[in-house]
């Protein structure tokens, strides 16, 4: 369950253990630990920032809870069915703590799922899909760490100065499943591209840079058109790298292949967005805390509005004004204006407001003469 892990040119080394701790006599890998992790500051994100995209944090629970478990099993079935080698049970097939998560399989299974999710709690789906791209960069900026306690899906040899190398990667370099570009030899012996950290930190980057860039998005899906983009261009040329890559066929690799046509999707959509809505200011509905209340109130309470650009505590003080608004709203009056325009007579809907008139200030009295006079 140890692996001695040396950076040569470094100078460093670690004496790595696969299991983090034990419960109740379970080992608890570092690999779900570091998954765990990432989920958790995904899930931060998610709800410190859902009223700037017009998400309710309370539907999007349920739609989470979907698209995560159907993302991993997503991910471990892409894995499954593409893996160079046959399981021998199925019970091999379903040992996720073992390593095996196609990321890809999880990104097709989470918006997929999580888009029928979406649907079913009334969840607007784009604004959802901008949330869960910036989740999953950092969800897989840290899960990728698991990869480095498992030591496994590193790349061909290299002669850089944080060229890897462990037991662990020598025994796999060794073996019939090791996938490389035509012409590259690979001497077991030799350092490895730790290609678990180049992701890991082009996830970041990418999370950072699409972070700054959510105030000034043009439209929904723009955030997930840009992660498409940005993590199918890095996954490309990693996956060139690796040597435990899952084939189409001898020479194509399936994420390289996934990659490529997501990224030229992507770039057409996005393209086509931008010119659509060029000029355009995007402007994120409020939501509102008590739907029922508000299908009651009809056309008689207008749900308000702040542009994307709008700072978090300013979605923060609006949604909870305009929530007070609706609380305070009085259906009773509303009907009455409902039924008055049934009868033929005029009345504008202007009438019935969401907030309580405030009594019109009396006029100021006027200032008293001089005794003097002029």
């Amino acid at each position: 369950m140890t692996n001695l892990v040396q950076f040569p040119g470094l100078g460093l080394s670690f004496q790595l253990n696969r299991v983090a701790f034990t419960i109740g006599g379970v080992s608890i890998y570092w690999y779900g630990v570091c998954i765990a992790v990432g989920l958790c500051l995904a899930l931060v994100f998610a709800f410190r920032h859902s009223l700037e995209f017009g998400v309710d944090p309370d539907s999007m629970v349920d739609v989470i809870l979907i698209g995560v478990v159907l993302g991993i099993i997503s991910a471990r079935a892409y894995y499954v069915a593409m893996a160079p080698f046959k399981y021998e049970s199925i019970w091999e097939m379903i040992a996720i703590r073992d390593g095996g998560l196609a990321i890809y399989g999880g990104i097709i299974g989470g918006f997929l799922f999580g888009g029928l999710a979406c649907k079913w709690r009334g969840v607007p789906v784009l604004p959802m899909f901008d949330l869960t791209a910036m989740g999953f960069l950092l969800g897989q900026g840290c899960g990728r760490w698991g990869n480095f306690f498992n030591q496994e899906a590193f790349g061909c040899n290299t002669t850089l100065p944080w060229g890897m190398y462990s037991e662990a990667t020598r025994a796999y370099l060794m073996s019939s499943t090791v996938t490389v570009p035509k012409g590259v030899l690979i001497d077991p012996n030799l350092p490895v591209h730790p290609t678990f950290l180049y992701e890991s930190i082009w996830c970041f980057v990418g999370f950072f840079l699409l972070f700054r860039y959510i105030k000034k998005r043009k439209f929904n899906g723009d955030i997930t058109l840009r992660y498409l983009i940005w993590y199918g261009a890095g996954r490309f040329w990693i996956e060139g790298l690796r040597t435990d890559a899952l084939m189409v066929t001898s020479t194509l690799r399936t994420s390289q292949l996934v990659a490529l046509v997501s990224v030229a999707t992507a770039v057409v959509l996005l393209v086509a967005g931008l010119q659509r809505f060029k000029g355009a200011q995007l402007m994120v509905p409020l939501q509102v805390s008590n739907l029922k209340k508000l299908d009651a109130a009809g056309t008689y309470f207008v749900v308000d509005e702040l542009p994307a650009s709008a700072s978090h505590r300013e979605f923060v003080q609006a949604t909870a004004a305009m929530n007070r608004r609706l609380e305070e709203f009085d259906l009773d009056e509303a009907e009455k204006v409902e039924d008055n325009s049934d009868n033929g007579e005029v009345i504008e809907e202007g009438n019935v407001v969401a907030e309580p008139q405030q009594p019109a200030e009396a006029p100021e009295a006027p200032a008293p003469e001089d005794e003097a006079g002029e």
